[in-house]
């Protein structure tokens, strides 16, 4: 799953928000559709800007994310390669794209989940609300962790001194 990060999860939340708020959404569009409209956040690109940097590439999203090659020098494995570095694995993207991760769907109540639709805006959405709160929680969990060890070593510090 992906790194958690503020940026990440910020961008997740904003990309739920705009599709929640009628941004366009279209699964056949490789701008427009779930990866799409990530990658419009994490990017700064628009949906135009995105098809088009993928058109230059053969397939969907999936297929040019198994293609990918940090080092091919085509624009859409370097539009991949910033999405990775925002915290995104390949993975992730695939899974989104056809809304197939198992610990995201394990998050989604039964019912729902024998009903989700990759091409259907509310379940992009359904999905990404409880992706971006594993990420999340992962986030704050890592943290916690941190800031209980950094306690720690200060205590132990400051008993032998």
């Amino acid at each position: 799953m992906a790194t958690p990060n503020p940026h990440l999860i910020s961008s997740i939340r904003k990309t739920i928000q705009k599709l929640k708020n009628g941004s366009p959404y279209q699964w056949g569009h490789m701008g427009a559709c779930n990866c799409g409209n990530l990658a419009q956040e994490l990017t700064n690109l628009n949906k135009g800007e995105i098809h088009q940097l993928a058109m230059q590439g053969v397939g969907d999203w999936s297929e040019q994310l198994r293609d990918y090659c940090p080092t091919s020098g085509y624009p859409m494995d370097s539009m991949i390669t910033k999405l990775l570095e925002s915290g995104l694995t390949l993975d992730d993207l695939t899974h989104l794209e056809r809304l197939s991760d198992p610990k995201v769907l394990a998050g989604i109540p039964e019912a729902h989940v024998k009903q989700l639709s990759k091409n259907n805006r509310l379940d992009v959405i359904r999905y990404m609300e409880v992706w971006v709160k594993q990420i999340e929680n992962q986030w704050i969990e890592l943290n916690t962790r941190f800031d209980k060890m950094h306690s720690e070593k200060i205590n132990h510090t400051g008993v032998l001194s």
